[in-house]
C-alpha cells in the first residue's frame, strides 16, 4: 500500500509524515526535475512535465529505487515503519552506502498532476507514463545508468513488474510488493471504480471543476481502504465490538482529508490497462516478490503468483503469514516483515554485465 493510499491511513499518515522529517537520513535532498516534451500513451505532449523526487546518500553509490503506492509520494517512505527500518546506518538499504531514489508519480506529491491546473484535462495517464517518467529522471535527470535494486509497494510493486519489462538490463534485482503482474481485474477493479464513478457521478464533482472538494471522494475512500486494507485479524482485533467499529469508522470519516479529488481520481483510473502477463518472459533480473496472506487486493489463493513465477527464472515469492498483528493490504508497508529477505537477496544476487 504504500503508505498513504487513503483516508484509511490519513490521521496515521500525518503523524508518520511528522516522524519522518525528524530522522536523520544520510545527505537527503529534493527536487523537481522537467521532462522536456514529454509524451503520454495518449499520444498527448506535456512541454514540462514535472518529476518530483527525493533521494538520500551520495550519488556515487550504487542505485536503489524505491516507489511508493497509490497517492502516495517518494517522501512518504521515509515514515518509521518503511524508510526508518531500512535507511539507517548498518540497515538493509543502508543510504550512506546506496544512493537511495524516491520518486514522485506521475499525478501525486511534486510530479504534475490534475490540480496544478488543468483538472479533468489532465492527460488520462497510465502506469507506463509513470514508469517513463521514473526511468527519464533517472537517467536524464540524474544520471543514472543502472541500479542494484528497484522495490515497489502496492503500485509501486506493479511498476516494478512493468520496469522489469520494458528496461530488462537496468536493474539487477526487482522486489514487488502487495501486487501481482496480472490484468486489472475481480475486486481489485470493482472497487477502484466505485472509487473512480463515486466522484465522476457526485453532483458536486462538476465535471471536476468544482470550487470545494466533493463529500463522496472521502467517503468512497474510506469504503475502499476498510474494505480492501487492514488485515481481517488486525481490524477484529481493533474494532471487537459494534461500538468499537463505529468509532474507528466515524474517526476515519471525520479525519483531516488533504489531497484533492480530481488528483486520487486520476491515480487510481490510471490502474485500467494494467496487465504485464503477455512479457513476462522478458524479465532478466533476479525477483523477489512480496505478498501477505490476508491482502485482500491480491489475495494468494487465485493461484496467480504460482503460474506466473514458473515464467520467470530467478524468482521467488515470499508470502508473510497472517496474524492479528499484519495488515492485509497494509503489511508490506512495515519493512519489519521482509528486510532480512532483502539484505540477504543484495549479498548474493548477481550483478547484470554492463
Amino acid at each position: 500500500m504504500n503508505r498513504h493510499l487513503s483516508s484509511l491511513f490519513g490521521v496515521v499518515l500525518s503523524l508518520l509524515m511528522t516522524c519522518a522529517d525528524a530522522q536523520n537520513f544520510t545527505n537527503r535532498k529534493e527536487g523537481v526535475w522537467l521532462a522536456k516534451d514529454f509524451r503520454f500513451h495518449t499520444g498527448e505532449v506535456m512541454p514540462e512535465l514535472k518529476v518530483g523526487y527525493t533521494t538520500l546518500g551520495d550519488p556515487a553509490n550504487e542505485a536503489v529505487v524505491i516507489l511508493h503506492g497509490t497517492t502516495g509520494t517518494g517522501t512518504g517512505m521515509l515514515n518509521p515503519a518503511f524508510g526508518g527500518e531500512l535507511f539507517g546506518p548498518g540497515q538493509a538499504l543502508d543510504a550512506s552506502k546506496y544512493f537511495v531514489i524516491l520518486p514522485d508519480a506521475i499525478g501525486t506529491g511534486r510530479s504534475s498532476k490534475p490540480s496544478d491546473g488543468l483538472r479533468a484535462k489532465f492527460p488520462r495517464y497510465n502506469y507506463d507514463d509513470m514508469v517513463n517518467a521514473q526511468f527519464r529522471l533517472l537517467t536524464e535527470g540524474l544520471n543514472v545508468k543502472h541500479v542494484r535494486l528497484i522495490l515497489g509497494n502496492s503500485m509501486g510493486g506493479m511498476q516494478v513488474w512493468l520496469w522489469g519489462m520494458t528496461h530488462p538490463e537496468f536493474m539487477d534485482v526487482m522486489v514487488p510488493m502487495a501486487s501481482m503482474p496480472s490484468e486489472m481485474s475481480g475486486r481489485n477493479w470493482m472497487m477502484r471504480r466505485l472509487i473512480i464513478d463515486s466522484i465522476r457521478n457526485d453532483p458536486e464533482w462538476m465535471g471536476g471543476n468544482y470550487t470545494t472538494q466533493p463529500r463522496s471522494w472521502q467517503f468512497s475512500s474510506v469504503f475502499y481502504a476498510t474494505a480492501t486494507s487492514g488485515g481481517h485479524q488486525a481490524l477484529q482485533r481493533l474494532a471487537p465490538t459494534r461500538e468499537k467499529a463505529d468509532q474507528l469508522l466515524d474517526q476515519r470519516l471525520k479525519a483531516a482529508f488533504p489531497g484533492d479529488a480530481n488528483d486520487h481520481l486520476y491515480q487510481w483510473d490510471s490502474s485500467r490497462d494494467y496487465n504485464p502477463l503477455a512479457h513476462l518472459e522478458k524479465i532478466k533480473a533476479t525477483v523477489l516478490a512480496i505478498n501477505s496472506a490476508d491482502d485482500e487486493r491480491n489475495p494468494p489463493e487465485l493461484g496467480v503468483m504460482d503460474k506466473v513465477l514458473k515464467r520467470i527464472p530467478n524468482s521467488r515469492l515470499l508470502l508473510i503469514p497472517a496474524s492479528d498483528q499484519t495488515a492485509g493490504h497494509g503489511t508490506t508497508g512495515q519493512a519489519k516483515w521482509w528486510k532480512s529477505e532483502v539484505e540477504a537477496l543484495l549479498k548474493t544476487a548477481p550483478r547484470m554485465t554492463r
